[in-house]
C-alpha cells in the first residue's frame, strides 16, 4: 500500500519567522495580526515567532533568505501588500517579490510561504486582510505550520 505524507496543523515546538513590509502598513499590520493569531491558535509559543520589518515588498526575499539560512526557523512567512496604481510598477513589484520568495524556498529547502496580497484597489486589499475574504496572513501562517510538519515527516 502506498505511504501518504501530510503536514499536521499543530505548531507546538516549531519556530517561525515572519517578514512583513512596512509599505501599506494599514494592510500589513492586519496581516501580521492574522498570522500571529493563527500561530498562537495552533500551539506556537509567542517567543517562537520572530518578526522582521522591511521598508517594502521588494526587500522581503532577501530577509527571508537570511532567516531561512539561519537554521533557527522551521518556516518563514512573507507578508505584504502590493496595490495597483497608475503605472506598471505594480506588475514589476508583484512579479519580482513572488519570484524571489519562490527562489528562496527552492534554494534553502525551507518552507517560505507567500502571504503577499496583490490587489487592484485598497478596498480589495482590506477585504483580504481580515474583512469579508478572511485574512491572508492567517492562511499563510497555517500553511507554514502544515509545510513545516510535512517537511519533518519527509525527513
Amino acid at each position: 500500500m502506498a505511504k501518504h505524507y501530510e503536514g499536521i496543523l499543530i505548531g507546538k515546538g516549531l519556530k517561525f519567522a515572519v517578514v512583513v513590509s512596512r509599505f501599506n502598513e494599514l494592510i500589513t499590520t492586519k496581516l501580521l495580526e492574522g498570522a500571529r493569531d493563527a500561530f498562537l491558535r495552533h500551539g506556537v509559543n509567542d517567543e517562537d515567532i520572530g518578526i522582521v520589518w522591511t521598508p517594502g515588498c521588494l526587500e522581503i526575499p532577501l530577509m527571508a533568505q537570511i532567516l531561512a539560512q539561519s537554521n533557527k526557523y522551521n518556516a518563514v512567512v512573507c507578508l505584504g501588500a502590493v496595490i495597483r496604481g497608475g503605472t506598471p510598477h505594480f506588475e514589476y513589484v508583484a512579479s519580482e517579490v513572488n519570484r524571489g520568495i519562490g527562489k528562496v524556498a527552492l534554494d534553502t529547502g525551507l518552507p517560505v510561504i507567500q502571504g503577499i496580497i496583490t490587489a487592484d484597489t485598497l478596498e480589495q486589499a482590506i477585504q483580504r486582510a481580515g474583512a469579508k475574504e478572511g485574512n491572508r496572513g492567517f492562511t499563510a501562517a497555517v500553511n507554514a505550520i502544515e509545510m513545516a510538519n510535512l517537511l519533518r515527516a519527509l525527513q
